[in-house]
């Protein structure tokens, strides 16, 4: 029995359906229609300019091109997993209209340059929809930061209160995360902006063809400079997973604050009711089951990011069967994000701040010792030995449950004789911000400049 599949002159033996079940990536590579679509009516328009197909085999192709696509987008195509994927379940539907002229339209192209040019126009279209939310988040966080340059709280680290700063200053680290997310994204379009089609299964055409019209058509920078990387690259595939990961990492940083921030030790944040949920036997709760989720999926797409690097770790050039692996990977990973991105924005643009809680919160934990140390180096003293009398100020207040800034002036002499009455100013919580005008700290003064820089930032990426 002949085989009937578009490749299946040289077999001679029907194909058994688990084969044609276990190859066929139309489940879930039929999402590329749009992009399959597009390339063939550029390949067919520039097939016809080179003369290889004449006007009118060329019209009927792209009417019918336009005719799946509207029946594509309408409902009315079912797809066989017998053609095994989009690109020949297209080609069969426009025989199947058309005729012999549909036959044609694979000249001088082969699946390996096809699925490459179709993943790379997706990507490219992804990486600016994820760009797109990511301003949108950029932009939620610097108006959140414009409303609370005021709001004194506790900087951490080893989750140790350490520092006064401002929410503002805070969240806005995540802008500047953010921000090197756009970037990278940006990056990677860059590098997926190399046209494959025309490279065919690996060595090129003897057809006279034209790339460069092809790759202008279909909106590229330029066409691809080696024919067997052409069909065998898939790093577009592995940085724009990796990119993701940056975000989702990012994102699960931030979500993880906001878990302990809306907790009832903290309560520094309350979430909205719409992105909160509660419990099927304790009628008290609300929890924070949204940024939980943002948290759990990073996992998810980390997971996918080493997929794709292990698949394509051993391969030989050119293209592998195994490539077909990138695309579940690829299009869990895009979905994963956009849908995070665009809850946690909601989520966060919703939250209130519990500004005096911020607040009370900076008056335990001895957020001023460093101030201390400082105002000892301001009158001359080094400040090593200023660092000690801090720590031995502390232990005091430790002792006998005070706050430094509770301690008379002559507890303070105990430990050295150039403290004076204005170590109350320099020790005051608010003074703690407020002279700190350095470049990227956290007063109003220092804020303020960056705030600008960053509305121009979003102005300009939009």
């Amino acid at each position: 029995m002949a085989n009937d599949k578009l490749w299946g002159g040289r077999f001679c033996a029907k194909t058994d359906e688990m084969t044609d079940d276990f190859n066929s990536s139309i489940r879930f590579d039929k999402r590329l229609y749009l992009e399959d679509i597009e390339g063939s009516l550029a390949h067919t328009r520039m097939l016809e300019k080179q003369g290889i197909i004449s006007p009118v085999e060329s019209k009927c192709i792209q009417d019918g091109l336009k005719k799946i696509l509207t029946d594509i987008e309408t409902g009315n195509v079912t797809f066989d997993v017998s053609c095994e994927d989009i690109h020949m379940n297209i080609e069969k539907l426009l025989t199947d209209l058309i005729g012999e002229a549909g036959k044609k339209l694979h000249s001088a192209r082969s699946r390996n340059d096809q699925v490459a040019l179709d993943t790379k126009m997706y990507v490219k279209k992804e990486l600016l929809n994820i760009k797109k939310l990511l301003l949108v988040l950029e932009e939620v966080i610097l108006n959140k930061a414009k409303e609370n340059l005021d709001t004194v709280m506790s900087g951490f680290t080893h989750l140790q209160k350490a520092q006064p700063i401002t929410f503002a200053h805070h969240i806005c680290a995540y802008f500047e995360m953010f921000k090197r997310d756009i970037s990278r994204l940006e990056d990677a379009y860059d590098r997926a902006d190399t046209c494959p089609l025309g490279a065919c299964a690996l060595a090129g055409t003897t057809y006279n063809i034209d790339r460069y019209y092809t790759s202008e058509l279909l909106g590229f920078k330029m066409p691809t400079l080696n024919t067997i990387d052409a069909v065998s690259d898939r790093d577009f595939v592995i940085e724009t997973i990796s990119c993701i990961s940056f975000i989702m990492m990012h994102l699960s940083r931030f979500c993880e604050e906001i878990i302990i921030w809306c907790s009832q030790e903290y309560n520094y944040i309350k979430l909205d009711d719409s992105y909160s949920t509660g419990s099927s036997i304790m009628p008290q709760k609300k929890n924070p089951d949204i940024a939980e989720l943002v948290r759990g999926k990073c996992g998810r797409v980390y997971g996918n990011l080493m997929g794709i690097l292990t698949v394509m770790k051993g391969l030989p050039l050119a293209y592998n069967k195994d490539m077909q692996e990138d695309k579940e990977l690829l299009f869990d990973s895009i979905d994963t994000v956009k849908m995070c991105l665009e809850i946690f924005t909601k989520m966060f643009q919703t939250s209130s701040v519990n500004k005096s809680v911020m607040l009370k919160s900076t008056k335990n934990g001895f957020l001023n010792a460093t101030d201390v140390a400082d105002y000892l180096v301001k009158k001359g003293l080094p400040f090593r030995d200023t660092h000690k009398i801090a720590g031995e100020l502390v232990f005091y207040c430790i002792q006998n449950s005070k706050n430094l800034e509770d301690l008379e002036l002559d507890e303070f002499k105990k430990y050295c004789e150039l403290f004076e009455n204005d170590i109350y100013d320099a020790i005051s919580l608010e003074n703690c911000v407020q002279n700190r005008k350095t470049t990227g700290a956290p007063s109003k003064e220092a804020m303020k400049p960056i705030i600008e820089i960053y509305e121009k930032y979003i102005k300009e990426k939009k």
